[in-house]
Formats: structure tokens, sequence, C-alpha cells
């Protein structure tokens, strides 16, 4: 399959990577100008509409918006291809693409991922889908090869980036909720790796709580994924969850300690970074 990539950070290479090894027809455009063995560069985005299958994995819904909506890449694209918005985009600006790949007839669904590089290395992501059922049974061939699980989140595109929205949400209050904890437990002489071992034993054996459970006991907040991205997911699901009409008091609450951490200077480090600003550490980690 030809399939070309718009944005290859982190996520995109180890990506590629796995798509190559594959014997996928892999290229990809980015604004780095960044290069991959086995895949062919692109000069221009619009290049990438040209094959069967486009990932984009750009930062944001600005990124977006300036590599694709601004310069009416769409218009251009060929007959059949399909575009899959990999990117953790607004539930709003999913919805505004959707109506906009309607209009120029071009085959338009969400795939966000969860998963940091390490795990897309291992081509073990958790791939949210949303979108027309045959489009999203034609890209398996591609989802098996980056994915351990295909989870499909209805045939709306932005019901995908609702769910990826909502999940790194409930990631940044289970760190919250881990720094509180401990808060507590060392206040009373319980040592954080020895309650770290009850919760993950018991309670939460999660990922998210194995991975940043490590981060707190070791008081080591490298990326991982940077708080800047975090914070700008938790606007997201602010603005989602405003769209809604109901208030999401813990949202609210995580929301604001995120962006204490950050002004206080932390927005390239790990987004675990918000428990070292509860526990009072954030400081030795400048």
């Amino acid at each position: 399959m030809k399939i070309a990539f718009i944005g290859l950070g982190a996520m995109g290479r180890a990506m590629a990577t796995n798509l190559v090894r594959n014997g996928h027809d892999v290229s990809a455009w980015t604004r780095s100008a960044r290069t991959l063995a086995g895949v062919t560069t692109l000069e221009i985005p619009d290049k990438a509409f040209e094959g069967d299958v486009v990932l984009t994995i750009l930062s944001d819904d600005t990124a977006v918006r300036s590599v694709i909506v601004d310069p009416d890449l769409l218009s251009r694209a060929k007959s059949g291809v399909i575009h899959v918005m990999m990117s953790t985009i607004s539930v709003a600006f999913s919805r505004e693409l959707t109506a906009l790949h309607n209009q120029a007839g071009v085959a338009f669904v969400a795939s966000p991922v969860l998963g940091r590089p390490d795990v897309a290395a291992d081509g073990a992501l958790q791939i949210l889908t949303g979108g027309d059922p045959t489009h999203l049974a034609s890209l398996v061939p591609v989802f098996e090869v980056l994915s351990k699980r295909i989870w499909p989140m209805g045939d709306k595109p932005w019901g995908a980036h609702a769910a990826k929205i909502a999940c790194n949400m409930m990631i940044t209050m289970a760190i919250e909720a881990m720094a509180e904890a401990v808060v507590l437990t060392e206040a009373n002489g319980v040592a954080r790796e020895v309650f770290f071992d009850l919760i993950l034993n018991t309670l939460f054996g999660s990922r998210s709580y194995q991975v940043y459970s490590k981060n707190i006991t070791n008081r080591v907040y490298e990326p991982g994924f940077r708080a800047a991205l975090g914070l700008k997911d938790l606007r997201l699901a602010t603005e989602a969850g405003a769209a809604t009409g109901r208030e999401l008091p813990m949202l609210a609450a995580i929301f604001g300690q995120m962006g204490e951490a950050i002004d206080a200077g932390h927005g390239e480090k790990d987004w675990s970074i918000v428990a070292a600003q509860t526990l009072g550490e954030a400081d030795k980690n400048s």
C-alpha cells in the first residue's frame, strides 16, 4: 500500500519504520525536513495526497489548519485517497474537518492513538477509530502493523477524538491522584514505593499507574509526553466539556494544576511533573 505521512515526529518515525518493515511504500512530508531510512521524502505536503492513504500526525489544530486546510490540499487530493487524522485535535475541529472532506469528496477517518514512542516502536499502540466502516475496514492492514488492538468508537470521526481527549484527561487525573495519595501516606511514615507496591498489586494496575508511579517514586520527570502538550489536551477537554453544558470539576482542577507547573517553567518536562507540583518538589526538577 502507498502510505504517506504528514508529520514525522517521534511517534511518526516509529510508525513509518514499522510500515516500511512490513513492505509498504512509505513517504513523508515534515515541516522540519526530517528524513528517515526507507521513507521517501516529499518536498511539498500536496504529494502526500497522491497515494492510497495519508496519515497526519501534527501537534495541534493550528498546525493541521496551516498545513492542510489553509492551502486547500483537499481540492488537489487524488480520487480514492483516505485521509487518516492521527493527531489529537479538538472535537470542534474534527467536526469541521469532516465537513470539509465531505465537501471535497475525500474520505476522512480519525485514528488517534494511546501509547508513547516506545510502544509505537513495538507496534503495540491502541488505535481509536472513527469514521465510515468501509474506509476503516480498508485500513486494517495498516492499523494491524501499528497496533496491539483497534478500538472502534463509532462512525463519526469526532467521536474518536473525543475519546482520545477523555483518555488523556483521565491519565492526568491518575497522576494527580497518585501525587495526592503520596501527600497523605508519606506524611504518616509510608514510603512512596511501598504505597505504590500496594496500589499496583491491588486497586490500580494499569499501564498509566505503572509508568507514572515510577516517575513519582524516582522523582524523575523527563519526556515522555511533554507537559505543554498535556496542557493542550486538557484545554481541548475543557472546550469539549463546555460544549456539553455540564461542569467537570476534576478536569478544572487538573487543568489549573498543570498550568501552574508550566508557568513554573516545566513545560518541556514529562506531563507527570504535575505530581511534583502537588508534592512541592517541582523546583528540584528545574
